[in-house]
């Protein structure tokens, strides 16, 4: 292997520019959704004290992302995807006002910061969902991999400085200026998309929604490969529901403050953008199913050492290396299942699967984030955490060593090549 096989192929940013304008817009976005990802549990933790009431802020982000998902999956195959990317994203740049103007009262309503979670989270999540459904479209199904790899690379560039600046813009500022931006953020993604074509869909737009469902269901519940690639994506999201202790953990734990929180957020992304710029060898792996369960048990072996590092003079400094390597180990699972999912697919339930696929991912994070708020109020944050990672690699072990087909599968289905 060459070494610059081990490298994401960039030649859609030179050959496709829609394709750069949808790269442009989500990097601008993904900067300023990382200044929220601080801002919300910092204010929320400032204003409680709670743990718990950081994963239930979270969770109402993640019940609205789940029910957007799904409604945006029917929607996507009724409307012109652009113009529900462009209200989607208007509306949630609407939220983010919203929060602002909440930050700025005297004494911030703990019940409005649940409430714009959810609508945010809700019509993100419809935006988002139009966008994949476009993405064929867009750059053609033969180089979906290629997109999701510099998608994926753009997101983690973007997310590695977006937390830390966050964290030092609540400590100078205050939360209030955070949401600003990041509402003047969607703002100019809206802008910078204005350019895409009209894109309306090519499926039956009378066929009864609950029933298109339902056949994505079935389709699911019976293919052992995606099912058992899906269960792997679900325990991972779950496990990264750990971000929510991270306030409790370097207060409790490390004797930091905010900007220690941000860099811990940061300390991710930067393995995950790693993972996603070092990914060319994914698509000649052989055994792709077996590849990704060993990324998920190193993920989770990372989750065990953070939280033993919290009982260590300097574990600050042992956690953040070592959330470096999760992030890398997750981006490589992330990756692998995105390509095995796709891979193994019909065209013709692509988008269905792609929005029931996503919604389990968001209910495994919003799970995660309740249990671990739960969690948190019986152990100390660094405990819950060593708990969590030790659970999920146990699980995540008899998952691969259960699912002979998933281990043994390629990256594509033979029979659905050329299918389109």
């Amino acid at each position: 292997m060459t070494l610059s096989n081990l490298f994401v192929d960039l030649s859609l940013l030179r050959t496709n520019p829609d394709f750069r304008r949808v790269l442009i817009a989500r990097t601008i976005s993904l900067m300023a959704l990382g200044l929220l990802s601080v801002a919300v549990p910092l204010q929320v933790y400032a204003l409680t004290g709670s743990s718990l009431q950081v994963g239930m802020a979270a969770a109402c982000d993640g019940v609205g992302m789940f029910l957007g998902l799904l409604l945006g999956g029917v929607l996507a195959d009724r409307m012109d995807r652009r113009r529900l990317i462009l209200v989607a994203r208007s509306l949630c740049g609407l939220g983010f006002l919203g929060l602002a103007a909440n930050a700025a009262l005297p004494s911030p309503s703990l019940p409005a910061i649940y409430a714009l979670s959810f609508w945010d989270g809700f019509f993100g999540a419809i935006g988002v969902n139009a966008l994949m459904a476009a993405m064929p479209h867009l750059v053609g199904r033969a180089n979906l991999v290629q997109a999701r790899a510099l998608g994926m690379l753009s997101m983690r560039v973007a997310t590695i400085l977006s937390p830390a600046l966050g964290g030092l813009l609540i400590a100078g500022l205050g939360v209030g200026w955070v949401y600003l931006l990041t509402a003047l953020g969607t703002g100019l993604t809206v802008l910078t998309l204005l350019g895409l074509p009209r894109m309306m869909p090519q499926g039956e737009a009378g066929e009864n929604p609950l029933r298109a469902m339902a056949q994505a269901f079935a389709f699911l519940a019976g293919h052992k490969v995606i099912l058992s690639v899906a269960a792997l994506g679900c325990l991972t999201t779950v496990v990264t529901s750990i971000r929510i202790l991270f306030p409790a953990l370097v207060d409790e734990a490390f004797g930091g403050g905010a900007f220690e929180t941000g860099l811990m957020y940061s300390a991710v992304p930067i393995g995950a953008t790693l993972g996603a710029a070092l990914s060319g060898w994914g698509a000649r792996l052989e055994r792709p199913g077996l590849a990704m369960g060993g990324a998920c048990m190193g993920a989770f072996a990372c989750v065990a050492v953070i939280g033993a590092a919290g009982s260590l003079p300097n574990g600050f400094y042992v956690a953040l290396p070592v959330l470096v390597l999760f992030g890398y180990a997750t981006s490589i699972a992330s990756l692998l299942e995105y390509s095995m999912v796709q891979g193994h697919t019909p065209d013709r339930l692509l988008g269905r699967v792609n929005s029931l696929w996503t919604a389990q991912d968001v209910f495994g994070d919003s799970a995660g984030t309740i249990g671990m708020g739960l969690l948190a109020t019986l152990l100390s944050p660094a405990v819950g955490i060593l708990a969590l990672g030790l659970g999920a690699l146990a699980l995540a072990a008899a998952v691969t060593a259960t699912a002979t087909t998933m281990r043994g599968a390629p990256m594509s289905d033979p029979a659905l090549e050329g299918n389109g």
